[in-house]
């Protein structure tokens, strides 16, 4: 149907015609995001320039009752930023100035659109470390990763894009702008609005600016690689290491099927029949890391690695780390859709749950490779599969629902990192209880009484 001429004149209004797309050719890339087998045209794309423009969009959309999808660079996993018909779509890219690096009070300030990247980058001119590292992070957006609270393979010590921020500038649905945090390190005056914020997938309001915290660069970094020709012994390894009180930087697996297509793809000269791979990474005071490190080469012997390598300098350790990091795009050459999920499970159970994704993909006939985050227990089951094959897709999803109720009765959830956007919708109501599900949406009703913000994702 397309939206009516009012609302596309105010628009054109507000930012100006070369900052308006309207035509069917140039709405196609905004009508998906890194979701598999996703796809919804929008009415619109309007790439605002300043906070002032995005409130000026909300109001026109408020009166005129018009749905928006805010976008950053749609790298997202769970249709998050997937358009609904007619819908505006909020492209935040273009507000990607880095504001402020304030060294005094180790912050930095940027616009939503900033990359994760070019964060990381300028943190590091300055001498600092923004630890979060999704796998997107080269072009994924601040923004973006504050809406779905993104994680990172350096999680494990530093935990999650949460742990990073001190302030938001929010727009609500209104229109209405505020800032909620400050550069303190200690301020518990009131709730804490802007943890209402993280994770909200934009339903609750629209991220315009982001104060992080920054930490002192590590001295040090060691990048070791052990071969396991059993699941469970490099599940032991990483509870031995944990138990031993080290925390390592990164913590990683791949199962076989991932790294029979990471040497395909890359090679990287590993054994094609090795059960699992653990990729482990110590950072901090050269003196510790070496300690560390020679800690974990020992550990993983003792529970019968096959082999552990360890790098001599950093251009050896990025070949290490290259097994891990190459884990989607090796998988994505296999088959025409590349499904990639994030079950987690407490890291005791990370070994039964792996074992378990292997059964549900016999039974169903599938192609699942298993990685991720084995010190967290942050598994990224992926499916190959095609999505053209109705029937195929029909055993994928009956498979993701096997997974995802497996890992709730094991203690765990259906998104460590991703979100729940519209891929994992139907499945949220399996892991919070009636009461969890009635206070989200009372907050979301509050927030936005019309629903006009991101309709449809994460509940209805």
């Amino acid at each position: 149907m397309g939206l009516p001429d009012p609302v596309l004149a105010g628009l054109r209004e507000i930012v100006g015609p070369d900052h308006l797309l309207t035509a069917p050719e140039d709405l196609i890339p905004y009508s998906f995001d890194g979701t598999a087998a996703l796809q919804q045209m929008p009415g619109c794309v309007v790439f605002p320039r300043e906070t002032a423009q995005v409130s000026a969009i909300l109001k026109l959309a408020q009166r005129t009752r018009t749905p928006v999808v805010t976008r950053g660079s749609g790298t997202g996993l769970s249709g998050g930023s997937v358009p609904v018909p007619d819908c505006i779509v909020l492209c935040l890219a273009r507000m990607d100035r880095i504001l402020e690096l304030d060294r005094a009070n180790l912050t930095l300030l940027a616009e939503a659109g900033a990359t994760t990247q070019a964060i990381a980058e300028a943190a590091a001119a300055a001498g600092l470390f923004y630890p979060p590292d999704p796998g997107s992070m080269k072009i994924s957006t601040i923004g973006g990763n504050v809406a779905e609270n993104s994680g990172g393979l350096r999680g494990l010590k530093y935990g999650i894009t949460r742990n990073y921020v001190m302030g938001l500038e929010v727009v609500l649905a209104d229109g209405e702008v505020f800032f909620t945090g400050n550069k303190c390190v200690k301020d518990v005056a009131g709730y804490s609005l802007k943890d209402l914020f993280i994770g909200s997938e934009g339903t609750l309001g629209v991220i315009t600016k982001v104060l992080l915290r920054l930490i002192p660069r590590p001295a040090a970094k060691k990048t070791l690689l052990a071969l396991y020709d059993q699941m469970e012994a490099a599940a032991q390894t990483v509870s031995d290491i944990i138990a031993s009180q080290i925390i390592p930087c990164t913590l990683e697996f791949l199962d076989r099927t991932t790294l029979q297509c990471v040497e395909a793809y890359a090679h990287v000269g590993l054994p094609l029949d090795c059960e699992a791979v653990l990729l482990m990474e110590t950072d901090g005071h050269p003196a510790a890391v070496q300690e560390e490190a020679a800690r974990m080469e020992a550990i993983a012997r003792r529970n019968g690695a096959r082999e552990v390598r360890v790098a001599g300098d950093e251009a050896e350790a990025m070949r290490l780390a290259a097994a891990r990091r190459n884990a989607f795009s090796a998988l994505a050459r296999v088959a025409p859709t590349t499904i990639l999920e994030d079950a987690t499970v407490p890291r005791s159970e990370l070994a039964r749950m792996v074992r378990f994704v292997q059964e549900v993909a016999r039974k169903y006939n599938l192609k699942i490779g298993t990685f991720g985050h084995m010190g967290d227990g942050n598994l990224h089951p992926t499916f190959l599969t095609d999505e053209r094959n109705p029937e195929e897709m029909h055993r994928v999803e009956a498979a993701a629902r096997e997974i995802f109720q497996e890992a709730i009765r094991l203690g765990g959830t259906i998104t460590g990192e991703h979100g729940v956007g519209l891929a994992k919708k139907p499945f949220l109501p399996l892991q919070l209880n009636p009461v969890e599900m009635r206070v989200l949406k009372q907050l979301r009703q509050v927030l936005d009484p019309q629903g006009i913000l991101n309709p449809g994702k994460m509940f209805d």
